[in-house]
C-alpha cells in the first residue's frame, strides 16, 4: 500500500475503454483496482502487466453490480486491498437493443443494474471513503442520455439515470467528493454486430469531427476530472466529436 499515491476503483476495466481509463490513471501515477465481471483473464493480463510496471499498484475484484449486495462486496474487497479510496470510475455497462413491446424482467435487471443500479449502490458504499479523501467518481454515460437511440429505449433511460445520478451525486457528496459524467458519442462499436457497416458510417457523417474516438479520448477527460479539475463537479461532457450538437 502507497498512501501518497491515490487509488481509483474502476468498474469493467478488463476491456475496452475500462482498460483504457485503468491504463491512463496508472500512467498518470494512480493505484488501480481493476473490477470485472467475466473478463478475468484479460483483467488479469492488464493487473500484471500494471504491476510489472510498478509493483503492487494493481489489483483485481470480480462481481455482477447488479446483483444485490455486490457492489458492497465488491468496495470492502476493494479497500481490503487497496486500503483506501480516492476515486470511483462507473464504467461497466450493459448495451443491446430492446424494442418496445419485447421488453421483459432479463433486460430490466441487466440494464437496470449495471448502468444505474450497481453504480449507485457502489457510489454509496464508496462516499464514506471517497469524504475521508476528498475524492472522486466519474460516471460513464452516453449523449444518448439526453438523446435517446431509436430501438434502445431502456439503455437509454437507464443512462439518464446514471446521468441524473452523476448530478445529485454532486449535490449529495459536496463538498468533500466531487462527482462528473462523461459522455461517449461513437468510440468504440460493439462486437456483436449491432451496427452494421453503413450505420456506422452514417453515424460518422453526422459527428462533425467525422471520425469516431478511441477509448484514449474518454480514458484521458476521466483522468483529467479526477486527477486535475479541483473545481469542477456536477458536470457532464460529451467526448463525441460534436455527434451530439447535431441529433
Amino acid at each position: 500500500m502507497h498512501a501518497e499515491r491515490p487509488a481509483i476503483l474502476v468498474t469493467g476495466a478488463a476491456r475496452r475503454v475500462g482498460a483504457a481509463i485503468a491504463r491512463q490513471l496508472h500512467a498518470a501515477g494512480a493505484d488501480v483496482v481493476l473490477h470485472y465481471r467475466h473478463s478475468a483473464g484479460e483483467a488479469r493480463a492488464l493487473a500484471e502487466l500494471l504491476n510489472a510496471t510498478r509493483a503492487d499498484s494493481a489489483w483485481l475484484v470480480a462481481g455482477d453490480l447488479g446483483a444485490d449486495g455486490m457492489p458492497e462486496a465488491v468496495m470492502e474487497q476493494t479497500l481490503q486491498q487497496a486500503g483506501r479510496l480516492d476515486g470511483l470510475v462507473n464504467n461497466a455497462s450493459s448495451f443491446f437493443p430492446t424494442p418496445l413491446g419485447e421488453i421483459d424482467l432479463a433486460a430490466w435487471h441487466d440494464l437496470i443494474g449495471s448502468n444505474l443500479k450497481g453504480p449507485l449502490f457502489l457510489s454509496q458504499a464508496a462516499a464514506p471513503h471517497l469524504r475521508a479523501r476528498r475524492g472522486a467518481i466519474v460516471n460513464i454515460v452516453d449523449i444518448h442520455a439526453e438523446r435517446p437511440l431509436r430501438g434502445y429505449p431502456l439503455y437509454s433511460a437507464a443512462k439518464a439515470g446514471l446521468l441524473g445520478l452523476a448530478r445529485a451525486l454532486a449535490v449529495e457528496l459536496a463538498p468533500e467528493v466531487r462527482v462528473n459524467a462523461v459522455a461517449p458519442g461513437p468510440v468504440e462499436w460493439p462486437e456483436d454486430g449491432q451496427f452494421p457497416p453503413e450505420a456506422r458510417a452514417e453515424i460518422i457523417r453526422h459527428t462533425l469531427l467525422g471520425r469516431e474516438g478511441t477509448p484514449q479520448d474518454i480514458a484521458a477527460m476521466v483522468r483529467f476530472l479526477l486527477l486535475e479539475a479541483p473545481y469542477v463537479t456536477g458536470q457532464v461532457i460529451a467526448v463525441d466529436g460534436g455527434r451530439s450538437a447535431r441529433l
